[in-house]
């Protein structure tokens, strides 16, 4: 069986679960914000576009939308909005957000005829507006100690932090959401929870809050954050809880999958909190809403990487030369059978095409995910529509494309430099090259449980 993490969700994308029932007008009918847009808007940019959203304004009320008529207009004729970077000519995925050719032209003629509002009296707002926020209110916010100061000097900076938190009792946790208070600058975090049994740990405020993670010894980071018992001795840890990923948004898995139940004593561990390059002093104060649950967790969810720090290499070495566009791929073979209700595909900033696939013991393929411009900045987390089988002894394939010339926008070097994957580092000016996959134990009938 290969190495497996407890994990409780994955952010993911879900720009929208109100379903677009927007009735298309007819050539000489006017296009209505009410009948024809709200529905579109809804189900594919509020979600993002609000006040708690990445996105830097709202799209919610005719108010906030017919202003912008031009510009989104603009946006999606090109494709640049909504982003999706997934080819759904290759794969679908669960509340994936990608408008047709028609509901193109319906946003184009309606900003054309003058954002004509129709009757806003009967305009059905999405369920989750009524709730503050894509996915309600939260049981509990957890905020960190104190802001981090990022500075400016063009580098990336790589932290360790400890949250401490304490509940009145035992608790069991549904999900855990990461809020980035500074969205342009941080990059990915990877986080833990830490169980404190009280007999053996007196405070959780003893120790730093937070190191540089340049540090080699991560035994001496963890006694610099206090986060030993004070025999020494280590607590229960819980991995991977909460992620987060440029762009990415939380989601909710089904009620029987995920979660985990805690005690009174918790804290938050930052194994990897990256913030990207910035040319003037900065601040972030990001924090944790925590959702709980009423059932015991039933199936727990683990993950699995393969590539870049994973069970299987990335082939050939991963190293571009200056001017050069090159291929690699990665090659693995699933010991079990196994239910995939997330996948997150992880390149940097000269990644260009990636696709995955897998290939049955009988030859059947799998599709999972084919990229075909790929974005450094817009990084999800994907669901399958319904939990995605593969069974015992199929092997996975992942083939990428980099691109390290000069006419690559995003090439982080001019003129360009040798780009390579260097340790496992994970700077930005470095590359990776990862399939990360969160399942279950296969189970009979799994195939029908939805993940929209």
């Amino acid at each position: 069986m290969f190495y497996k993490l407890s994990l409780l969700f994955i952010s993911v994308l879900v720009l929208g679960s109100c379903a677009d029932n927007s009735k298309m007008p007819t050539a000489s009918e006017p296009v209505l914000f009410a009948e024809h847009i709200a529905p579109i808007i809804y189900s594919n940019c509020s979600k993002c576009h609000n006040q708690e959203g990445a996105a830097p304004f709202s799209l919610i009320h005719y108010e906030d939308i017919a202003p912008k008529a031009k510009l989104i207009a603009y946006v999606t004729e090109n494709r640049i909005m909504p982003p999706w970077p997934a080819d759904p000519t290759y794969t679908h995925f669960a509340n994936e957000t990608y408008l047709s050719e028609e509901q193109i032209n319906l946003i184009k003629r309606w900003a054309d005829e003058g954002c004509l509002p129709g009757d806003t009296s009967k305009l059905v707002q999405p369920e989750w507006l009524s709730k503050k926020g894509p996915t309600g209110e939260p049981d509990l916010i957890v905020h960190m100690p104190k802001p981090i100061h990022v500075p400016g000097n063009n580098t990336d900076l790589f932290m360790v932090l400890k949250i401490p938190f304490e509940l009145p009792k035992d608790t069991i946790i549904r999900a855990i959401e990461f809020v980035p208070g500074n969205k342009r600058l941080v990059h990915h975090v990877n986080t833990h929870i830490i169980r404190f049994d009280p007999n053996k740990k007196r405070s959780l405020k003893n120790g730093k809050y937070w190191v540089n993670q340049d540090q080699t010894n991560s035994t001496q980071i963890h006694k610099e954050l206090g986060l030993l018992n004070d025999d020494g001795s280590y607590a229960l840890m819980t991995p991977s809880v909460s992620n987060y990923l440029p762009g990415a948004q939380f989601s909710f898995y089904p009620d029987e999958i995920g979660g985990f139940r805690i005690g009174k004593m918790n804290a938050f561990y930052l194994n990897d909190m990256h913030y990207g390059p910035s040319s003037v002093d900065e601040v972030d104060s990001s924090y944790y809403k925590i959702y709980y649950g009423t059932k015991e967790p039933k199936r727990p969810v683990s993950e699995f990487q393969i590539g870049t720090l994973g069970l299987a290499p990335v082939v050939p070495a991963l190293v571009v030369q200056p001017n050069e566009v090159k291929k690699f791929h990665i090659q693995f073979t699933v010991p079990t059978d196994i239910s995939v209700v997330n996948i997150v595909p992880h390149m940097h900033l000269i990644g260009k095409k990636y696709l995955a696939y897998a290939i049955k013991p009988s030859g059947d393929t799998i599709r999972i995910i084919r990229i075909n411009d790929w974005d450094f900045r817009w990084q999800y987390f994907y669901m399958p529509k319904t939990m995605l089988k593969i069974p015992r002894g199929s092997t996975i394939y992942v083939e990428g494309e980099f691109d390290n010339r000069a006419s690559n926008p995003n090439n982080p070097f001019s003129p360009p430099r040798l780009i390579a994957e260097r340790a496992g580092s994970m700077k930005t000016t470095d590359e990776m090259f990862q399939l990360i996959i969160t399942y279950v134990p296969y189970q009979k009938g799994d195939e029908l449980i939805s993940l929209e």
